[in-house]
């Protein structure tokens, strides 16, 4: 007998802290859960950025899109336990103080900051209280039977679209008209989500005040009630057409207004919808199509031009296309291949709307690639004058004078009936007024001609010099 209360003694000695030690290793806490870790942020994110990072994970693992998914509702119970800590500034100042150095943290069984209930909060209801869904765009949001802009990330969500445009139009502006998907206030209820003939009453859930009392683990807070999101009242029977929402999806011609010098890749937020009842936003992406004649640096424009060989040495004026008009441009005198004119002004319109940018002009010189017999000996005449040539041109070193052949050869043309004189000195540059002529050195008014050369009267004023000039220089 006394062996036997010797027993019951000691059993009752040893029993209590047998307990105490099984209840110790049963709640021995897990691995601390790196919170910032699994919604993919660092440390020093904006509550913007934590937001954000959860709704595009909890879009992504919600388990009514992953039904196949097993892990998807661990994934998702898991970023919803992170947000729920991190989403609030008391809790997580918390967590960022004691979260990783005291025994156990804020892992799903710890118990010294009352983080222990983390585990055990409901993801739908955090889901719909973050977002403030109502149950029929979240019922309608799960089915996957709606267009996204009908859903919960819809309503008031920009929507993106794409913009072509010429380059013209994106340099001078233009307003598109494009077909688009907005949401759109139910024409059946008029947005008032209530069937037609029925009005709404007072909700049960906060008793028509509008909030109600949330418990989360040791914490009490005062929130928003989430069935009426803060109205007092609830939908008793909900419209039909739009199952409640007050808003639909529907097609709707927008106008968009492209400000000039708007770039490719470059994305305007653009108003539309109802101002007052269903404010949404478009996001529009510009894309610009190169052009033929133009290319752009900023606010500047470039373009090519191909002149004469004359107009190049000689100098002249060319008209040629711009963004905004025909533009006339001098070229100056002794122009090269690779040189530029710049226009102020006649670039693109500044973004920022201070100015515009200039127009530069890029000339090319266009060498003949067929010569008549005249503009040969013509050639051949000037290459002879030249006194920086470096090398040699063929045809110039010959026992005969280039301008001795030049004279020939306007001789030659207008007495062997090869032509009239008008045709054969068409492509010689005639001389005008008061205007430089080359050859300055021949006076006008003072062509001596040889007794006879009677077609030499009805030369243009610019082969009558080229004939004055050989004849001059060869002595005749």
């Amino acid at each position: 007998m006394a062996g036997f209360l010797s027993s019951v003694r000691l059993t009752r000695l040893i029993a209590p802290q047998t307990f105490r030690f099984s209840r110790l290793i049963h709640y021995t806490p897990p691995l601390n859960k790196d919170f910032y870790k699994i919604l993919g942020v660092p440390k020093n994110a904006s509550s913007s950025d934590i937001k954000k990072a959860y709704y595009q994970l909890a879009k992504k693992y919600h388990p009514d899109v992953n039904k196949n998914d097993k892990t998807a509702s661990q994934k998702f119970q898991e970023v919803s336990e992170a947000y729920e800590v991190l989403g609030d500034e008391e809790k997580r100042r918390t967590y960022d103080s004691f979260g990783q150095s005291t025994p156990g943290g804020f892992s799903s069984d710890s118990q010294s900051h009352g983080f222990g209930q983390y585990s055990h909060v409901d993801p739908e209801e955090l889901f719909r209280r973050i977002f403030k869904d109502s149950e029929f765009a979240f019922k309608e949001w799960t089915s996957g039977d709606r267009n996204f802009a009908e859903s919960i990330f819809g309503f008031n969500r920009s929507r993106e679209v794409v913009v072509n445009l010429t380059f013209e139009e994106a340099a001078r502006g233009v307003t598109k008209e494009i077909l688009t998907n907005i949401v759109v206030v139910c024409p059946t209820c008029e947005g008032s989500r209530c069937q037609p003939g029925t009005g709404t009453m007072a909700c049960p859930n906060c008793r028509g005040t509008g909030a109600e009392t949330v418990s989360t683990g040791p914490f009490v807070m005062r929130s928003t009630c989430r069935r009426c999101h803060g109205t007092g009242t609830v939908v008793r029977y909900p419209c039909r057409a739009c199952e409640g929402t007050g808003q639909t999806v529907g097609q709707q011609q927008v106008k968009i207004a492209i400000p000039p010098g708007v770039e490719d890749g470059q994305m305007l937020r653009v108003s539309v919808g109802d101002a007052r009842r269903s404010p949404q936003e478009l996001f529009v992406t510009v894309r610009v199509e190169s052009s033929r004649l133009f290319r752009r640096d900023g606010a500047d424009v470039h373009s090519d031009v191909t002149i004469s060989l004359a107009q190049a040495a000689l100098g002249g004026k060319v008209r040629v296309p711009g963004i905004y008009e025909q533009v006339l441009v001098t070229i100056p005198a002794g122009s090269s291949s690779r040189d530029r004119i710049r226009l102020p002004g006649k670039g693109i319109s500044r973004v920022n709307g201070r100015g515009y940018g200039d127009h530069y002009i890029h000339l090319n010189i266009a060498t003949p690639k067929r010569l008549t017999e005249l503009q040969r000996a013509l050639l051949l005449a000037f290459a002879e004058t030249e006194t920086d040539l470096k090398g040699s041109v063929d045809g110039v070193a010959s026992t005969e004078s280039a301008l001795s052949y030049l004279h020939r050869t306007i001789v030659k043309l207008t007495s062997d009936g090869q032509g009239s004189k008008e045709q054969v000195f068409s492509s010689t540059s005639s001389s005008k007024p008061n205007e430089s002529s080359p050859g300055d050195e021949v006076p006008r008014g003072s062509y001596t001609t040889e007794e006879g050369d009677s077609w030499f009267s009805r030369l243009s004023d610019g082969a009558k010099w080229a004939v004055t000039a050989a004849k001059r220089a060869i002595g005749k």
